[in-house]
């Protein structure tokens, strides 16, 4: 069931001003090998994790995937360790469960690497496009389907009561890269598999950055806490005055692209004075090379088909400036006014 707006009001007085920003560690190129056993690297999300923390960081948003759960056991333990390493740091993570964003045709194992200055080259969908094409035409094999829900179940039993989780996002973006409304129908079924666990923490997934009519309606229905996503700057004040017809709090869980003006300096001092809980998208440029802008993504196919890779020993290339992202592998800032902005305003 979903939460009353009381509940939801009362949860968010609760809570600090929530900033923090989307998280993948800059040793992965997905969610996948930031979690899965043998590409788990604690050493560089504990060293990232304190740059958050030195700049007043209290929350992340983190992405799982469902083939994870295919090795429940192995997830878990990668799991537990992020979720303490987090603790330690106090900061309480949004978790996210399914995403139409970027590549489909997910598969466990070893990753790709990285088109050489290709924005998010290597992240994959969960749980993929032909599969929500399969739910959508009614033609997804019953084991599959019921695969998903023992995901989205499974990991909500498991963590329903867990205080070091602030907050679910059960769908990131439906309708995104083409899908439309092909998603409505596995949204439809993520909604009820999540209320039927119905966890202590509020569940949620995003109005604008979704696709589609039905699809931003149907989260605007059950989402205990309403989230938004916004990149360009002339569109940040107006959404956030349109979404307080909900009477529910409100957060923004992706902004920040500096070519379009969302950038921290704009961004944060509007989020503070409306107590709006905010998460950039980007700690450290890695191998998901999210410092690259969206346009580079047209070069995709173009550049891996010239086998213009990005391997492990070379060095990270930088665009002028910066699209996403705060740090260097090295720790240092794309712009030191920056950080000493951020840690002003968050009072470091």
């Amino acid at each position: 069931m979903k939460w009353t707006e009381k509940q939801s009001n009362t949860w968010y007085s609760q809570q600090p001003w929530l900033v923090g920003c989307n998280f993948l560690p800059s040793s992965a190129i997905n969610q996948l090998e930031m979690f899965q056993e043998d590409s788990f690297d604690q050493k560089t999300i504990e060293r990232e994790l304190d740059w958050a923390k030195g700049l007043g960081f209290n929350s992340l948003r983190v992405y799982l995937h469902d083939l994870l759960w295919s090795e429940k056991e192995k997830f878990k333990k990668t799991f537990e360790k992020f979720l303490n390493i987090c603790d330690e740091r106090e900061i309480k993570p949004i978790i996210v469960l399914f995403d139409d964003c970027h590549r489909p045709y997910p598969k466990i194992g070893k990753q790709p690497i990285p088109v050489r200055g290709v924005h998010n080259s290597g992240w994959k969908q969960s749980p993929g496009m032909e599969i929500v094409n399969q739910v959508v035409e009614d033609k997804i094999d019953a084991k599959e389907l019921n695969r998903l829900k023992e995901f989205i179940q499974g990991i909500l039993v498991d963590y329903s009561n867990d205080e070091r989780i602030l907050m679910w996002d059960i769908y990131n973006e439906p309708g995104q890269f083409g899908l439309g409304d092909k998603s409505l129908s596995l949204l439809q079924l993520c909604w009820e598999w999540a209320h039927e666990i119905r966890p202590s923490q509020p569940l949620t997934s995003c109005l604008d950055g979704a696709i589609g009519d039905e699809i931003i309606k149907l989260n605007g229905k059950n989402s205990d806490v309403i989230t938004f996503h916004t990149y360009e700057a002339e569109k940040l004040d107006p959404t956030i005055q349109r979404l307080k017809e909900f009477k529910r709090p409100i957060m923004c869980t992706e902004y920040m692209a500096r070519e379009f003006g969302t950038t921290f300096e704009f961004s944060l001092p509007i989020f503070k004075k409306e107590n709006i809980g905010c998460y950039n998208w980007g700690l450290v440029a890695g191998k998901s090379q999210t410092h690259f802008g969206w346009s580079t993504i047209l070069e995709l196919q173009k550049r891996k088909k010239n086998g213009d890779f990005l391997n492990d020993l070379d060095e990270i290339p930088e665009p002028e400036e910066w699209f996403h992202d705060i740090f260097r592998k090295d720790g240092s800032p794309f712009k030191e006014t920056e950080i000493s902005f951020i840690k002003q305003i968050l009072k470091v």
